[in-house]
């Protein structure tokens, strides 16, 4: 019986050294024709072409490249592709900046190889310029002395000053302490790019409010309890790059209040120099316990210190009336990441009353 798939493979034999014999009788050889590339984008594919001529006497074309002179060579085989009519393609995570370069190489149906474009010894370089994001993102990273993440704790505490209060149900009025307190924990990472950071913070507050809760507010609360409130909350948050010095802020609060769960809100505007001298204008509402709504000027006194002065507008904790703050802060950069931060401010809802405003922060940045 004949052997069918021997005998193919006996014709296949006998055509390819027919073919060869053809070339060399001809004075061909295997070729390649391509066209150099000198310049590539960031990050994205690079698709080198290439003709062969004769790729019947070519066991593989190989394309061998390197992002740096002393890194090793990496390979990919050329294939049929469009825009062929070979192909062979560098990833993406290959094309970096400055540059790579690269060679082509021929292996023969011996085994042997040799070169056809360029040398492993002086290979074709391509420039591999650097993206604006990439600059934008390093030279801030640099200004940060590489620190991307910050863990930061932080407390203060604000008097509005005494007020009378109506006690529901009956005619008379009661002297009420206005004053909350917070503490806060949080944590920032920065990718520095469209995204310029994105926080989590988590906090309590816990204070007295000049306006009593309801019964349907506060079942079961009477006397002095009706007055207190508080809050456990977190709140994620991000910022966005509009332009250099224009960013965006989009915060999302929840919590448990005194009345049960609630939600919230908040953003804010930065223009001037993210991680520098800016203006800050923004907002924060959650059900219940209040709004507010503040502005920020950070002012770069030297490389150490940052001195902001405040103006707060807020009828936070659950008051029917808005309060004024007048704020200062002194921000000093103590060394291997740490910072310190420092506020105190008058404020009052009222002209014939009002309090004093503390508060301090620790940040680590790595």
């Amino acid at each position: 019986m004949v052997n069918f798939q021997r005998l193919a493979g006996l014709l296949c034999a006998a055509f390819v050294g027919l073919t060869s014999a053809a070339a060399a009788a001809e004075g061909g050889a295997p070729r390649l024709h391509h066209a150099p590339v000198s310049v590539s984008t960031a990050h994205e594919p690079l698709l080198v072409t290439a003709e062969i001529q004769h790729p019947e006497l070519v066991k593989r074309a190989i394309l061998a490249y390197r992002a740096s002179d002393t890194a090793p060579y990496s390979e990919v085989e050329f294939r049929r592709g469009a825009p062929g009519p070979y192909v062979a393609e560098v990833p993406a995570d290959a094309m970096n900046p400055p540059e790579i370069s690269y060679v082509i190489e021929i292996e023969g149906l011996d085994g042997t190889r040799s070169p056809v474009f360029a040398t492993r010894a002086e290979p074709q370089h391509v420039l591999v310029p650097e993206q604006l994001m990439d600059a934008r993102e390093r030279a801030l990273l640099t200004r940060l002395g590489g620190r991307r993440s910050v863990f930061a704790v932080s407390g203060e505490y604000v008097d509005f000053g005494h007020s009378n209060a109506a006690v529901q149900n009956t005619t008379g009025t009661v002297s009420v302490h206005d004053q909350f307190f917070r503490v806060e924990g949080s944590y920032t990472y920065r990718p520095l790019r469209t995204i310029t950071e994105f926080s989590l913070r988590i906090g309590v507050v816990r204070g007295n409010s000049p306006v009593p809760l309801s019964d349907a507010q506060a079942p079961g609360k009477s006397g002095d309890d009706r007055f207190k409130v508080g809050l456990n909350y977190g709140a994620p948050t991000v910022r966005f790059r509009l332009d250099d010095i224009v960013h965006l802020e989009a915060e999302f609060l929840t919590s448990v209040t005194e009345t049960g769960f609630s939600v919230g809100t908040g953003g804010a505007i930065l223009i001037g120099d993210p991680y520098g001298s800016k203006l800050t204008l923004g907002f924060e509402s959650i059900q219940v316990f209040g709004t507010r709504f503040w502005s920020r000027m950070d002012v770069r006194a030297s490389d150490y210190v940052t001195v902001a002065p405040m103006v707060e507008v807020t009828n936070m904790p659950h008051a029917d009336d808005y309060g004024v703050r007048l704020l200062g802060e002194v921000t000093g950069q103590l060394g291997l990441g740490f910072s310190a931060a420092l506020r105190g401010g008058y404020q009052a809802r009222v002209s014939t009353g009002g309090g004093p405003s503390a508060g301090a922060t620790v940040g680590y940045a790595f």
